[in-house]
């Protein structure tokens, strides 16, 4: 059960909600109860497929943008897009970056950023951070 309140909480921490998936994942691997490899292996995994969740909307929704309940404010999209257009595909390295990471996965999606090259950015990034978390408390 605690394997899958992580994955829904690094998955829900990857598009708008304000969750904290670096605490939850800490804070797991310091009780030691669990296998932290697992722990790791969930947190990134759900994480990313969040990020996947970003791209396809940003992907298959274009003309969306623009109306009230779409969930990234147009500030949050211009200034991810101005990211974007500075640091390349490369930017989606620091798709776990707090307020702009998420925002960027789906600019992603609206510039039709190449699925493979999206998945591979964004998995070594938000791994890596992971991986800092779990070798800090391991």
């Amino acid at each position: 059960m605690i394997y899958l309140s992580l994955f829904a909480i690094s998955f829900l921490a990857a598009t708008i909600l304000p969750f904290s998936s670096e605490f939850t994942l800490a804070g797991l691997i310091a009780t030691s109860n669990y296998d932290n490899l697992l722990l790791l292996i969930v947190a990134s995994f759900g994480n990313v497929l969040g990020s996947v969740v970003n791209w396809a909307l940003g992907f298959y929704s274009r003309n969306l943008t623009t109306k009230k309940w779409f969930p990234f404010k147009e500030a949050q999209i211009e200034r991810s897009s101005k990211w974007f257009d500075k640091f390349g595909k490369l930017s989606l390295l620091f798709a776990w970056v707090p307020i702009i990471g998420d925002p960027l996965t789906l600019v992603a999606g609206l510039l039709r950023v190449r699925f493979l090259d999206f998945i591979i950015l964004v998995a070594i990034g938000k791994v890596s951070r992971y991986l800092i978390v779990f070798y800090l408390m391991s």
